[in-house]
């Protein structure tokens, strides 16, 4: 324990850090310790209002949690600095006026000056003390470890220990006054090594608490990185929603536009037809005009006359016909007006509404080449679609359904899909998928498809990202593979429902999918669970999904040859309907596709006819 050469000066102790005190602060007990001491006392209390004092444990107001405002003891503080400021006398001197203390022997317990210092470097007994400077004292850097004098014997160290005391004394102490009156006495020693010991037990259990506290502060790291990955995750699906959403509100304005472009374009051209035909009229009156006139520049006979004539009449009868009618353009501009823009009121996936005052009637009704040989139908570009056939060749069509080409026509077609850059993608009657440049010459690629025996027929689609999917029914699995092709790069098992994937459709914008087999339309997750389900009782749906995300449905009622078409966002949910019960010619076969064109028809093919439906 630290001491001074005085003995006033172990009032001058801090019972906490055993060092001269620093910034003394009073308790209201009387007791004084360091302001740094307290502190560190009083972070350590679950009560922030008051501090207990460690030598009484009687409870002292902090004011605003603030040690510093505790009661400063002047007269203790001026002790302090003047002991601070001073140097300890030589305590081996025997003369009054001892010599300052330059240093001090830990093993003798006495202060030296420089004479006696050299003294007692010179015995040799001493040569091997621990001898200190009195800087090192004073700065704290040194601990002294020299027993007191007893208070009583002022030449006895104070050598003994009585536990109910808690004090040191020295033996004659201890044995005529302690230990008479039945209190334990140990040796200082022995009391200390207890100390050390019980100091290394407190130490060891702060070691292992601090390791379980550290290993709990590194969990809650854990979990906060956890929580900061949970939350980082919600702001990245909301900004991936907003910009899906976004886009399909782009899509979806990009679709009423064309909706509108096309209905501008179909009236306009109504009237344009209109014009012509009255510039016509006017023509062929100037034209009957000019003739009839040259009947006045020379004097008519014979034949010129009988000519004449006839000109005459027949401009007679010309001009007896009825005016032009202004009803017919003001019925078209009427019917025109009709169409409006219904804002939606419910925030479905389709957002801002739809054009009203139209219906959707039958534009062409063609007759295949094969008859009930139809397998697929895909839009291709140019605004065309692409009808392919089990007997062989993949047919293409224009939105007023007249044949335009024919091409691949020894290739027994049972799926098509196109990639962004115009590239087809065919899957044939075996199974084998083959890539073709937009000209339809045959890439040297290769994919590891199942063939038919082993896998099922099956759809095929391609995505936003060029990915191609292709669907085995008797597995109920979805292979995916890149244009590269190759290997499947992953693959998809059709769990939670019973859908084998015959008819795959993919969305534009989201990556996800949608399956048909029997009665089922089913939306895909991107990881190939089912999110939703569609079914009407007595019909087979046959979907496909519209260019901004929208879907469309042809319910089929076999057996009555009827048709219905209704418009769903891409969750499934009904929008409105655009076809109901269009009377179809049917074939032994049950097997329908339904697309739309690029400019916004529908086509829907039975195995041997094609109708295109458009809005009128």
């Amino acid at each position: 324990m630290a001491t001074f050469h005085q003995t006033n000066i172990q009032n001058l102790e801090c019972p906490i850090c055993l060092t001269i005190l620093n910034q003394p602060k009073s308790l209201t007990c009387s007791h004084t310790y360091c302001k740094h001491c307290l502190q560190c006392i009083f972070q350590t209390q679950l009560n922030q209002q008051t501090i207990t004092c460690p030598l009484c444990r009687k409870e002292t107001s902090v004011p605003s949690g603030d040690v510093g405002m505790l009661q400063t003891s002047v007269p203790l503080s001026s002790l302090v600095n003047e002991e601070k400021t001073k140097n300890p006398a030589c305590t081996v001197c025997e003369m009054d006026d001892k010599s300052p203390a330059v240093c001090y022997c830990q093993d003798c317990g006495k202060y030296m000056c420089k004479a006696c210092e050299k003294s007692h470097s010179n015995w040799k007994p001493f040569s091997n003390h621990e001898v200190v400077s009195v800087s090192e004292v004073l700065s704290g850097k040194a601990q002294l470890n020299r027993r007191r004098k007893c208070k009583k014997h002022s030449n006895d160290d104070e050598e003994c220990f009585c536990t109910r005391c808690r004090e040191y004394v020295c033996c004659k102490c201890g044995m005529l006054r302690h230990y008479k009156a039945g209190h334990d006495i140990e040796e200082a020693a022995i009391h200390e090594e207890k100390l050390m010991e019980n100091i290394k037990e407190l130490k060891k259990g702060v070691k292992a608490k601090k390791t379980t506290i550290e290993n709990h502060i590194e969990f809650i790291e854990t979990q906060r990185n956890v929580i900061t990955s949970m939350f980082r995750k919600l702001n990245d699906d909301i900004d991936k929603t907003y910009e899906e959403y976004m886009q399909l509100l782009l899509d979806r304005r990009e679709a009423l536009k064309i909706q509108v472009k096309q209905w501008s374009k179909k009236i306009d051209k109504e009237l344009q037809v209109m014009e012509e035909e009255s510039h016509q009229t006017i023509h062929q009156m100037n034209v009957m005009e000019e003739l009839v006139t040259n009947g006045i520049k020379v004097p008519l006979e014979k034949d010129a006359l009988f000519a004449h004539d006839t000109l005459c009449d027949n401009l007679k009868s010309f001009l007896a016909r009825d005016d032009p009618d202004d009803r017919s353009p003001r019925r078209v501009v009427e019917r025109a007006r009709k169409i409006s823009f219904l804002r939606s009121l419910k925030f479905n996936e389709l957002c801002l509404g739809e054009l009203q005052g139209y219906t959707w009637g039958v534009k062409a009704d063609a007759e295949l080449l094969s008859e009930t040989s139809m397998a697929c139908i895909a839009r291709a570009p140019g605004g065309k679609m692409a009808l392919g056939s089990y007997n062989g060749g993949i047919h293409l069509y224009s939105p007023d359904g007249e044949l335009q080409q024919t091409v691949l026509k020894d290739i027994k077609v049972q799926r098509i899909g196109f990639l962004s850059d115009g590239r087809s993608v065919v899957r044939d009657i075996t199974n084998e998928v083959s890539l073709y440049t937009p000209q339809w010459e045959k890439l040297d690629v290769t994919f590891e498809t199942m063939n038919i025996l082993v896998g099922g027929s099956g759809g095929l689609t391609v995505d936003k990202d060029d990915n191609i999917y292709v669907g085995y029914s008797k597995f109920k699995k979805i292979q995916v593979f890149t244009p590269q092709g190759g290997k499947a790069v992953r693959s998809m098992i059709c769990g939670g429902y019973t859908c084998a994937p015959l008819q795959l459709l993919s969305f534009h914008h989201t990556g996800k999918l949608i399956l048909t087999h029997g009665v089922v339309v089913v939306r895909l997750g991107g990881n190939g669970k089912k999110e939703n389900v569609l079914m009407e009782k007595g019909m087979v749906p046959y979907p496909a999904v519209c260019q901004d995300d929208s879907v469309i449905v042809a319910w089929v009622k076999h057996e009555e040859g009827l048709v219905s078409i209704n418009r769903y966002t891409r969750s499934l949910e009904h929008v409105h309907s655009l076809i109901s019960d269009f009377q179809i010619k049917t074939s032994g076969r049950i097997w329908y596709n339904l697309q739309e064109f690029e400019c916004g028809e529908i086509a829907f093919c039975t195995p041997h006819r094609l109708y295109i439906f458009d809005a009128i």
